[in-house]
């Protein structure tokens, strides 16, 4: 049945708050064949369903009878038909609104010298529009609360804005409060006996606070998920193709499919994954895997689409293009990180999904308990209606998917790539970390480190000798001698009778003499252990030449970085001891530490050992023969530059192809989950902290509502701290 599921994001339009988000969910994980999970923050349904009993249409006709809305999104990002911008626009009317005609009533009701005769009409008539026109969405949301017999945070906003707008309107009319001459005493703190007391700038003040907190809380919301939306807009818009008869011509990024060439002058954005054909030019790929450096690209380098070619003309024949590229996988990544939830989110979900009811119980208790006390419904009105308004649980909601949005999108930014929220709590775990050799701490390419050139021959000598034999090979070793003669401009003769001996070298005729290149001892050349290959002339020895995998430049820092944040490292290759031991030597890792001469099934076998002890591993890895073992792993860090299966098998996608970006993903990951509990922590004791001072009539419903607003926006803002997350440099 599993291989019959598939996988929509439906966009959600309507949510007011975290219990819309748990109520769609809700409902469509009762349809059958549904697995969803809702994320308020991105205002996005995630939903795995079984073609054979739903569709698309199904999902969201299931949304829509419940009161909101939900569309299959597209990649594009077309502002005129943006439903965050549109809320966003509406929100802004409302506010302006409440403003407008509350900050009257605010001053009206809370300075004597300004209330004139017949000042409470004039109040009443500004507060009706904003009780009614501007607290609208809340009103709506309530309503529709109430078909599906449930309540939300809109519940308590609407209840507590109808009760005080209810009850003062009821007081002008059939009380004494409505004649001509009534004052009413200012007070921030309510006081007990107050007599024709009005609650219109409570109505109102508490309407345009609320108002402007979720218009902080959407604009927030939106420049948090800018860095998705500007990972989507990196992509070029047009291409010159280049036609069979040489001209070009320009197409949109779109329109280009595989094979097509085309071409890319200086300053112009690459316009999707393809291979070098013609032309050399240093690529910026710091837009896409946050790099600094730009990357030398020469004919049969590939390159990635949206990043610029900042010299040197190219033509590119494109691999891959639309959905297939490292830009739109890059996007889903990120997107499907986003609309997870973590699993510190969950006793949030479970707190907020049983609070708005136990808050109506209070805020009824409340009203009971004073009217009891004082005898005067007036006065118990006042705690009651601030328990309905400082207890609404939007800063609970918001808590754990804000965070979550900033970081995962500053990562992208910065070339990490977290693939779900669950990722973060292994991060905050982890206490080893298991490394493998080639392509992670050394370079993965083969270069000549040294030649040695014996009395009777130079070093030009041996090195052209060598690389005119070597030419016609296609072995490692045999590639970066080669590389080596054509760096230093060294003429290479032509070679003939070309033999090779597996596990021996080869061997050529060259200017009519017999040259051999053949494998020596292991020697170790300067800090980094090489490979030693014996040049001999007609028999003679005539020279040396050692090859290395060259250790990179940043990999004994990194170490030095995972150190300090608490983690062991480990080195684990499938290279010799000695090998290894070398170049554990040369960037810090303890030579117990080391693992070497290991087969792929080996390596999990390896990582299986230490969890095994106790120790919760991170396997950082980039080839095929890492799969396994970053699988295997509590968490899988795999290097962007590798394979596809490690990047499959990981947990942490690395585009930079350096250690330390494995320090800043766990920095980053670390530094995520500690806004998220940061946040739920506040959002938590701000509500146990203040329920109680409402009811105990210590909190009017003015400085609640302001309490309230200010909560969401503080969350929101802690969480957007993460956008000044830097790598190290």
């Amino acid at each position: 049945m599993t291989d019959t599921l598939e996988r929509v994001d439906l966009q959600l339009t309507g949510m007011t708050c975290a219990a819309c988000a748990s109520r769609i969910e809700k409902k469509l994980n009762r349809l059958d064949g549904v697995t969803a999970t809702v994320n308020y923050a991105t205002e996005r349904a995630t939903v795995a369903f079984d073609r054979a009993r739903s569709s698309e249409d199904s999902l969201i006709a299931a949304v829509q009878s419940i009161g909101y809305d939900a569309a299959v999104p597209t990649l594009t990002d077309d502002p005129h038909n943006d439903p965050g911008l549109r809320r966003l626009a509406d929100l802004r009317r409302r506010l302006i609104a409440a403003i407008a005609l509350g900050v009257p009533v605010l001053l009206l009701s809370m300075i004597p010298a300004l209330q004139f005769r017949g000042w409470q009409w004039v109040a009443l008539a500004l507060a009706t529009p904003v009780a009614t026109w501007s607290a609208w969405p809340f009103h709506r949301a309530a309503w529709r609360n109430l078909q599906q017999a449930e309540a939300s945070m809109d519940t308590l906003v609407s209840v507590g804005v109808m009760a005080a707008y209810g009850w003062s309107l009821y007081t002008l009319v059939a009380t004494s409060a409505g004649e001509l001459g009534m004052t009413m005493p200012m007070t921030l703190i309510p006081r007990r006996g107050d007599t024709h007391h009005l609650y219109l700038e409570v109505a109102s003040t508490t309407v345009a606070l609320i108002l402007a907190g979720r218009w902080f809380e959407a604009r927030s919301k939106r420049r948090a998920g800018g860095a998705l939306r500007a990972l989507l807009a990196l992509g070029a818009d047009t291409a010159n193709v280049l036609l069979p008869d040489g001209s070009e011509q320009q197409r949109a990024g779109s329109e280009l499919r595989v094979g097509d060439r085309f071409v890319v002058r200086p300053g112009e954005r690459i316009a999707t994954d393809g291979e070098v054909e013609e032309g050399q030019a240093a690529i910026d790929v710091s837009l896409v895997t946050g790099e600094s450096l730009p990357v030398e690209v020469r004919p049969g380098s590939a390159v990635t689409g949206a990043t610029i070619n900042t010299n040197g003309r190219l033509v590119v024949r494109a691999t891959r293009v639309g959905a297939d590229t490292a830009l739109a996988q890059m996007a889903r990544l990120v997107q499907a990180a986003q609309s997870g939830r973590a699993p510190v989110q969950r006793l949030a979900d479970r707190v907020a999904g049983v609070f708005v009811p136990v808050v109506i119980v209070l805020a009824v208790a409340t009203l009971g308990f004073w009217f009891a006390r004082t005898g005067s419904i007036a006065d118990a009105m006042t705690p009651a209606v601030a328990v309905l308004i400082i207890a609404c649980p939007c800063a609970l909601g918001l808590a754990t998917p804000t965070a979550l949005l900033v970081g995962t999108g500053r990562g992208a930014q910065l070339g990490i790539l977290i693939k779900g929220p669950e990722i973060l709590e292994s991060t905050r775990r982890v206490d080893t970390i298991v490394l493998d050799k080639t392509g992670t701490i050394t370079t993965g390419h083969m270069r000549v480190v040294d030649v040695h050139a014996e009395d009777a021959a130079t070093r030009v000598e041996v090195l052209a000798l060598a690389a005119a034999v070597e030419v016609g090979s296609e072995h490692p070793i045999a590639a970066a001698i080669v590389q080596a003669a054509h760096d230093d401009g060294i003429e290479v003769s032509p070679a003939t009778a070309f033999i090779s001996s597996a596990g021996v070298g080869v061997s050529a005729t060259v200017l009519d003499k017999s040259i051999e290149v053949r494998r020596a001892t292991f020697d170790g050349v300067g800090p980094t252990p090489a490979t030693v290959v014996a040049v001999l002339r007609d028999g003679s020895l005539i020279g040396t030449i050692a090859i290395a995998d060259t250790i990179k430049p940043t990999s004994e820092a990194a170490i030095v970085r995972l150190h300090q944040l608490g983690l062991a490292a480990y080195l684990l290759t499938g290279d010799n001891e000695a090998t290894a031991r070398a170049v554990a030597e040369a960037v810090g890792i303890r030579a117990e530490n080391v693992v070497a001469e290991v087969l792929p099934a080996e390596k999990v076998a390896v990582i299986r050992r230490l969890q095994d002890e106790g120790k919760v591993v991170a396997m950082v890895g980039d080839g095929v023969n890492d799969a396994a073992a970053l699988a295997q792993a509590d968490l899988g860090i795999a290097m962007g530059t590798g394979t596809d299966a490690a990047i499959e098998a990981s947990d942490l996608t690395l585009l930079r192809a350096d250690l330390h970006a494995t320090a800043d993903a766990i920095r980053l990951s670390r530094r995520t989950l500690g806004v998220i509990k940061g946040n739920l922590f506040w959002a938590f004791a701000y509500n146990v902290a203040a329920i109680p001072l409402a009811m105990g009539w210590l909190l009017s419903p003015l400085v609640a509502g302001a309490a309230m607003a200010f909560s969401s926006v503080f969350v929101v803002s802690n969480s957007l701290r993460l956008r000044r997350f830097a790598v190290a440099t």
